[in-house]
């Protein structure tokens, strides 16, 4: 696990260094790295919701001096279209972030279906344990709640691989802590996901 690097001197910013790095995004990163070697000026960034995906964009999209796209399949197909057509004709970058790749993703307009067509596709994967762990620590440390070590290790095994899973996980940890006025524990931990049924017992040995 590591905090992203990336080229072109991009200077650490608050919320550029706290984006996570595992085996989960790593080749999405490793593209980025090498977006002058892409075959097209355009790269179309799928993943799950919370994974991060929007914001690695506009990260990736401010330093190399491209454009991004959020939400790109629900965006007007003629200012896609344009944006695409730009990014060639100038030798910068768009990235255009979608739920779903082609040919799930099939544009109305011909002209776009073949350039979103020819656009290489990279997915964020759901999170590896790794990123779980440190997804925890993150998401507690942003809402100011200690979180200590004991309390990761026995999250990490027992709740939902995907990132609204860790974000449902934390939300309720962090309401359950303020009403019951106590911090952040193990057998508060196990209480809250008792109660939202979200307890995965089955990866762990008996």
């Amino acid at each position: 696990m590591s905090q992203i690097a990336l080229p072109l001197d991009w200077p650490a910013g608050a919320q550029e260094s706290d984006y996570l790095v595992s085996a989960a995004n790593r080749p999405v990163v490793r593209h980025f790295e090498h977006w002058s070697l892409w075959p097209v000026m355009a790269t179309i960034l799928v993943g799950p919701r919370k994974s991060g995906r929007s914001l690695l964009g506009r990260i990736f999209a401010a330093k190399a001096g491209g454009e991004l796209i959020d939400d790109a399949e629900q965006a007007d197909e003629e200012r896609v279209f344009h944006a695409w057509n730009r990014a060639q004709e100038h030798r910068r970058p768009l990235i255009l972030i979608a739920d779903r790749p082609p040919p799930l993703w099939s544009p109305v307009l011909p002209d776009l279906r073949s350039r979103v067509a020819a656009s290489p596709v990279v997915r964020i994967e759901e999170p590896d344990d790794d990123l779980v762990g440190q997804l925890l620590e993150k998401l507690c440390h942003d809402r100011g709640l200690a979180a200590p070590p004991e309390l990761i290790r026995y999250l990490v095994p027992r709740i939902e691989r995907s990132y609204l899973g860790v974000h449902r996980v934390i939300e309720a940890l962090d309401e359950l802590a303020y009403q019951k006025r106590q911090r952040l524990t193990v057998p508060l931990a196990r209480h809250a996901l008792q109660a939202l049924d979200i307890i995965d017992e089955s990866r762990i040995g008996a």
